[in-house]
């Protein structure tokens, strides 16, 4: 079996990142922050090492500005409804998912901000003088994805990042889904206000985990979505403003934030650069796989270089959910097919309604998993379309 939908969610873990999650189950299995006892006291250190991990991971010098969530999504939605405010206006790109446009185009819909939608290319590419030529008066947030999850293209976050420095009222959120973990990482560098990540994928750890990174004076304007028990204060009735409190209300994924922990380690003893490197080569020899047989048509840069281990494909006679379907059942190859959740990045490529097939190799993908797949779909071919 070969699993190529790493870009869903990575698989497999490393061996670490079981054994710390049946650990923190049959060991400690407390509330952290709740109580005083053993048990309790050493579920709060798993949250701690976890938080100052990920805070290590991109170049966060106080971690307390790592808000843990359970997924991206949860950290987006935070982001945008928390910053947006009536008569805002808001930039995004036509290649973001559905988790920065839904609450987007939710709060257009209601009547609470304009939207400037800026065009990528048909391979992904974003012109950073286009976000600044979309900037108006009353501009409040730019929210751009770092790599594509239809094509993998890596967007110009950091040039954007730069431009925004000018505007000092315009903050800057960044959807790193695709790339924390296998993508060096500087919030400094990037000059961002707010990074939405998973934990799920680069950073190899459980579903259920996440968090967001607030810069320093965010928490001052971005209310919190919910309100709650956080162990602090507990004498009060008003919700605690400090970090992280502010913004972690109740019970925490204890056990998933252990075996994410387990997983940056893992991450961190490899190197990101390293990790990187890695799938620059597996990636591009899947491109290169592909373009050899005939029918195929790949979308994205179809450059190593430009974008992420994320490579989406169709093949010519045959419609997305089909090929899925036969390298599932013939040949044991596991993918995701249709629109991934980003129907306008889609849209943009010229692939909607149907989408593509896509291909995400990750960390423990192999060359011979390479050739397979591409022996796959050649086979596929040559029997379905001739």
């Amino acid at each position: 079996m070969v699993y190529f939908d790493n870009a869903a969610t990575s698989w497999p873990k490393p061996e670490t990142v079981y054994k710390a999650m049946d650990y923190c189950m049959r060991e400690v299995g407390a509330n952290p922050g709740r109580s005083g006892h053993k048990m309790s006291v050493e579920a709060e250190r798993i949250v701690l090492n976890a938080r100052e991990l990920l805070a290590e991971t991109f170049g966060v010098e106080d971690s307390s500005r790592v808000i843990l969530t359970f997924n991206a999504t949860d950290s987006l939605n935070l982001a945008i409804k928390g910053m947006l405010r009536p008569g805002d206006h808001a930039i995004t790109s036509s290649f973001e998912h559905n988790s920065v446009i839904r609450p987007l185009r939710g709060l257009e819909a209601a009547g609470v901000i304009t939207l400037t939608t800026v065009p990528n290319s048909p391979e992904g590419y974003l012109n950073p003088l286009d976000v600044e030529r979309a900037i108006r008066p009353n501009t409040r947030l730019v929210a751009i994805i770092h790599a594509s999850n239809v094509t993998g293209t890596l967007m110009p976050v950091v040039e954007i990042g730069g431009i925004l420095r000018k505007y000092p009222n315009i903050y800057y959120l960044v959807d790193a889904a695709q790339t924390a973990g296998v993508i060096p990482i500087s919030v400094k560098e990037m000059g961002v206000d707010l990074l939405a990540f998973p934990g799920h994928k680069g950073l190899l750890g459980p579903q259920g985990t996440g968090g967001l990174y607030v810069a320093e004076g965010i928490e001052t304007i971005m209310p919190p979505l919910k309100e709650g028990g956080t162990g602090s204060l507990s004498e009060k009735e008003i919700h605690p403003d400090f970090l992280p409190d502010k913004y972690e209300s109740g019970t925490k994924n204890t056990v998933g934030l252990a075996g994410l922990a387990a997983g940056l380690e893992f991450v961190k003893e490899q190197g990101i650069e390293n990790i990187h490197r890695k799938e620059q080569v597996i990636t591009q020899r899947l491109i290169e796989g592909l373009r050899r047989i005939n029918k195929v048509k790949l979308y994205g840069p179809c450059d190593a270089n430009k974008q992420t281990a994320v490579v989406s494909i169709n093949i010519e006679g045959l419609r997305s959910n089909e090929t899925g379907y036969y390298l599932d059942q013939e040949y044991e190859i596991m993918t995701r097919v249709g629109l991934h959740c980003a129907p306008i990045a889609h849209r943009t490529i010229g692939t909607a309604p149907n989408g593509t097939v896509r291909l995400s190799p990750g960390y423990f993908s192999t060359e011979a998993d390479v050739d397979y797949v591409c022996q796959a779909l050649a086979g596929i071919v040559k029997k379905y379309v001739g």
